[in-house]
């Protein structure tokens, strides 16, 4: 029988509380201080670093890790990446139920297909520079894990969760030492290079005349911004977020239904299978779209159940705490022998997503290329919430179409970017060989990619 008093009782609450105000602390500190609200860090990232410090001072004070003491359960850094896992899914959940409006013009799916492709293009560039770089290290440095730069699509590319999925696999099916935390520094450090070279860049527009700041004041929004007229009310029998949450739940529970019985057809790719938690996640919410689309179709539900108002706050707030908890979870220790390695892949990953996605911007998006480049830079280096905060600072009212593409690429760059998550477990066995099959296949994205100009080019 559990006391009330004990710790093990308040140690999660203690855990998750603390990650909330830290976000507070943090908020108020980029509130206060001009150079960080300048900076364009993420709070959340700020946030985590916050958590960092404090747990590094702490362990060189007392030779203790701080989120395993009996104040925080005991297993506090286990539970950190239990929240990073879960939320990363949860987040795409959330996406993935809101309703997706108006069909789109031949001309819109077209832009939004290019999207879809730049970021699976972008993933391979970052896999091929990453790889490369770690495979050249491995002749170098003695045990060294070839197939770590593989890491960084899945840090900057995809973000948090998605690294520490892939740096838990290499960890503890390849034995990659410390491989959680080496993916959890990656994704920390393209948060950093998101905010570094898009407030460069900005800096740079601005002082070229090529943009305005934009105002950060925000209005109260109008009503038809938080609930359509064919809605279910604010306040019913059951309360609208926590229908929001039930969905969110169920196409979880779905999800882990789903994961289960694959796991049980091909139980040597368990940990593989459960690392797609996020994408098994997108199917399963698709799947209740078209359940509930097709029961109001037939009048059996009269009124709209999903509040695309709502379920924006909430994957928001998922995508909020995976940061600060995967950047909470680092594990500095275990890092002490590939700094030099991580902070060259930090730079190169900087400077080829940039490049890249500029020079795509330009040739693809030409009425709109400074609003496109931001908003894929900043995703592609840290989440898409990041790089709509990007977008904000030129394109503060959403007038060109660029927000929508970050929503709806995602279909597209799931289905190709499906073979990249499948090389991901052939590197550690086979790293020269990945980095061949990822090259060629960056080769045919580009082909895809730049269709137009190759085609046009051939008929002449």
């Amino acid at each position: 029988m559990e006391n009330f008093w004990e710790f093990n009782v308040w140690g999660g609450f203690n855990l998750v509380s603390s990650l909330l105000f830290a976000l507070l602390l943090a908020n108020v500190l980029k509130k206060t201080i001009k150079p960080l609200n300048a900076s364009l860090i993420p709070t959340s990232v700020l946030g985590g670093g916050l958590l960092l410090i404090i747990a590094s001072i702490y362990k060189l004070i007392t030779g203790d890790i701080l989120f395993n003491t009996e104040f925080f359960g005991g297993s506090g850094t286990a539970n950190l990446e239990i929240i990073t896992y879960h939320t990363l899914a949860l987040g795409f959940i959330a996406s993935t139920l809101k309703d997706s409006g108006e069909k789109l013009s031949k001309q819109r799916s077209v832009e939004i297909f290019n999207t879809g492709v730049t970021t699976v293009s972008t993933y391979l560039l970052q896999g091929v520079v990453g790889m490369g770089i770690t495979i050249i290290a491995s002749f170098i440095i003695k045990d060294f894990f070839a197939a770590g730069g593989l890491l960084l699509p899945f840090g900057y590319g995809q973000g948090t969760g998605q690294a520490l999925n892939y740096g838990n696999i290499y960890e503890t099916d390849f034995g990659f030492v410390g491989g959680r935390s080496f993916g959890l520094t990656i994704a920390a450090l393209g948060f950093l290079s998101a905010s570094i070279g898009g407030v460069i860049h900005l800096n740079v527009l601005k002082k070229r005349g090529v943009i305005k700041p934009v105002s950060s004041k925000e209005g109260a929004l109008s009503s038809e911004e938080i609930q359509g007229n064919d809605e279910i009310p604010m306040h019913g029998s059951m309360d609208k977020l926590t229908v929001q949450l039930a969905l969110i739940a169920a196409a979880y529970f779905i999800t882990y239904l789903l994961m289960f019985a694959l796991g049980l057809l091909l139980p040597d790719m368990r940990s593989v299978i459960y690392g797609f938690n996020f994408l098994l996640g997108v199917i399963a919410a698709s799947l209740i779209k078209l359940v509930m689309k097709f029961l109001r179709k037939k009048s059996i539900i009269k009124k709209q159940y999903a509040n695309n108002f709502l379920l924006t706050r909430t994957s928001n707030f998922f995508y909020d705490v995976m940061v600060i908890a995967g950047i909470a979870a680092i594990k500095l220790d275990m890092l002490e022998k590939y700094w030099g390695i991580i902070l060259i892949l930090g730079v190169a990953g900087l400077a080829i997503t940039f490049t890249y996605n500029r020079f795509i911007a330009k040739k693809l998006f030409p009425n709109y290329v400074e609003e496109q480049f931001l908003a894929m830079y900043g995703m592609l280096t840290g989440t898409a919430s990041t790089g709509v905060m990007l977008l904000r600072e030129v394109d503060g009212d959403f007038k060109t179409p660029v927000a929508d593409n970050l929503v709806y690429q995602n279909f597209p760059a799931i289905v190709f970017g499906l073979p990249l998550m499948l090389l991901a477990t052939l590197a550690p066995v086979k790293p020269i060989l990945t980095l061949g099959i990822l090259a060629a296949f960056f080769a045919v994205m580009n082909v895809i990619l730049f269709r137009s100009y190759i085609f046009k080019r051939k008929k002449k």
